[in-house]
Formats: C-alpha cells, structure tokens, sequence
C-alpha cells in the first residue's frame, strides 16, 4: 500500500504535500482550540470593518450600503478628486465612500438625515485621524442650503434621484463635476438621447445645462442590504455656456410637447383645449406689465400680418379669435418644418429654435399667473423638469 502511496506521489506531486497540511491544520485545531476571548476579537473586528452589518436599515428610505471596495474605489477614481477639493456627499450613511473620498480630498461635507448614521460616522472617521476635514450637516439634502464645493459625489437614495438632480443642475452652486450612484433605470433616462425610447423631459432639461456621462454599471449583491434592482454611475458637469433662454418659459415649452413626447407637434398643437390655453396665456401680461404680444389687445389677426408681413385673408376677419390664433400656431410649425415632427426626436438645438420662433411671434407657454418654482423648492422643480 506504502509502495502504491509513492508511485502515486510521482504522478501528483501535490497531493501528498496537500494532505499532510490537511493533517497538521487538524492536529493544529485539536492542540489549540479557539478561545472565547478570540471570538469576540474576531466579531468586534467584523463590525469595525462593516457597521452596516449590525445596523437595522431601511429599504424603504433608500438605505442601501455600497460595499464593494472595487466599486468604491472606482468611483473616488473617476471622479478626479484634487487634494484641494472640498467634495460634497449626499447620504453617506456609514462611511465607506466617505473615508476614501477624505484620503483624495482637503474637506468633505457630507449631507446624511439619519442621525445614528451620523454617530456611526463621526466614530469611523475619528478613528482614522479624519475628524477635522469632515463637516456633517444632519438634515434633509432637498430642504438644506449646500456650501460651497468643488465636487459632487454621492451614493443617492432613490427616492429623491430626481429632486436632487434637479437641485444640482439647476441650483447657485457652481462646481466642476458630479459623480452620481443611481438607480440603473433613472441614470438611463439621464442619458437617453433624441430617438431612443427612453429619451425624456428630464434629459431635456438637464442636458440644457450640463452634460451626462455615463462611467459603470453597479450589481445590486454590491449593496447591504441588497435592492431589487442595479446600479449605475453617471458624472454630470455642467456647461461653461448655457443658451440665453428664459427657463420658466423653456419648461413650459418642453412639458407641452413632452405630454405625448411620440405625437407629431402638428397634432398636439391642433387640439382645441391647447389652442385655448396657449391663447390665455399668451395674452396675460408678464410680471413687469408689459405684455407679451406687440399689441397690449393681442390682436391676433394683426400679429399674424406684423410677424409674417403678409396681408391677412379677408377671412380671418369673421373667425373667433382661437381659430385665429390656431392657425398662427400652426404656421410658426410649418414655417420651420415642424409640424410632422415628434419631441422625442428633437435635439436640444431644435426645440430651442422652435421656441424662438413661438417666442417671436407672440405665443408663450409658461403662465405668470403661477410662481416659479424656485432653487429650494427643489420637489416643484423636479416636477418641472420631469414629471
């Protein structure tokens, strides 16, 4: 049996070596079991490396810890950070983003609402001799005013992906970049470009001002605890120059035509209840008392001849004034090829053309009778730009 233990040896050299290691790790376990004291070592070890491990978290609050040290690394990576940043993060939780965006950058402010995320952080970061570069601000990130930074980046709870987004584009914080963890459903509709089906409002809006990159996708078993759905990372940095276009306006315009964003612009501006609405609103005057027609009577037979300097049809003058101004609409369509075109092929450059040319003969869409919704009434300005 010995002779054939050998022979065998000669074929699988590793074998014999693998189960005399096998036979000490036993005899090993049987001369030193493990302790109680070397238990407890091993758990409290386990919770200083994943708090998130013994804390209840909720799903329905959109806390789901990121704990992936690839991923995590990557996005720190991606995201550029200068020793001299001052990076904002929004919803930390417990800090596994956080110390590595500390390691990269001079100051970190992080936005977290849970006030026992907030001890858990604290602890962590003191623990690494971080404690003086981190400001925590324990409220809500859609009702807090932000300081000043240099940086976005964050793991953001679903539930507010949008007003958030919003808050950013279109907030009085100037900054370089945002590197965003979202839900991989959201961060595809950020990205969607004119004839893809996903192509939205919000792309619209948010690609007015900044432009989208998309940087990985992210598995859910990444997360604890784990979403139904994945992940994805986008950066969005905004644009050095931004069309002159009065945003209330510009919303208004793009909620219009993004109501049945695959329905032809001929079809969706024949509609009587359109044509109506576009007519009181066009003839209400602006906040500053002018009106927003040539004529303060909004004559819309007159501004039909002053802006195509064509004679009016003698017919005109028997037709109500909606049925006039319908055909004005249609002929600002027609004038710059429109009218068979559908929003969710329009580029950012046409529908500003459009607008222009709306704009230009006396037809506007947003209604000064309703405040704008403004940069801390971040909810209203998520519904403006997406919903």
């Amino acid at each position: 049996m010995l002779r054939f233990r050998k022979s065998l040896s000669r074929f699988f050299p590793g074998q014999h070596s693998l189960s005399l290691r096998r036979l000490h790790a036993r005899s090993s376990r049987r001369c030193h079991p493990k302790s109680d004291n070397d238990d407890n070592d091993e758990k409290i070890r386990r919770r200083q490396e994943k708090p998130e491990s013994h804390m209840h978290l909720y799903k329905s609050r959109g806390q789901h810890i990121l704990t992936n040290p690839r991923v995590l690394d990557s996005i720190v990576r991606k995201s550029h950070v200068k020793p001299t940043d001052t990076v904002l993060e929004i919803g930390p939780g417990t800090g596994n983003l956080t110390l590595r965006l500390l390691e990269a950058a001079g100051k970190v402010v992080a936005v977290e609402i849970d006030k026992r995320m907030v001890e858990v952080l604290h602890k962590r970061v003191a623990e690494h001799g971080y404690k003086d570069r981190l400001t925590v601000i324990c409220k809500d990130a859609l009702k807090t005013e932000f300081p000043q930074f240099d940086l976005v980046v964050a793991n953001i709870p679903y539930g507010i992906s949008s007003p958030l987004v919003a808050k950013l584009a279109y907030g009085a914080n100037p900054f370089r970049s945002a590197t965003l963890l979202l839900q991989k459903e959201f961060a595809r509709r950020l990205l969607a470009n004119p004839g893809d089906s996903e192509f939205n409002r919000l792309a619209v809006n948010v690609k007015l001002v900044a432009d989208v990159e998309f940087v990985m996708d992210v598995s859910k078993r990444d997360f604890v605890p784990c979403p139904k759905v994945d992940s994805s990372v986008v950066i969005i940095r905004p644009k050095a120059e931004v069309p002159d276009v009065n945003l209330d306006e510009w919303w208004a315009f793009i909620r219009t035509c993004f109501g049945k964003k695959n329905k032809t612009l001929g079809a969706t501006f024949k509609q009587k209840k359109k044509v109506l609405d576009l007519l009181r609103i066009s003839r209400t005057p602006f906040s500053n008392g002018e009106s927003t027609s040539n004529d303060s009577n909004y004559d819309c037979s007159n501004n039909a001849s002053a802006d195509n300097d064509e004679e009016v049809d003698s017919s005109e003058e028997d037709m109500p004034m909606n049925a006039v101004f319908r055909k004005k609409i249609i002929g600002v369509l027609n004038s710059g090829g429109f009218e068979d075109k559908r929003p969710s092929k329009l580029s950012n450059e046409e529908l500003l053309h459009l607008l222009a040319l709306f704009n230009q003969a006396g037809i506007y869409f947003h209604d000064h009778s309703i405040s704008s919704p403004s940069d801390s009434d971040n909810v209203e300005l998520a519904a403006a730009l997406s919903s």
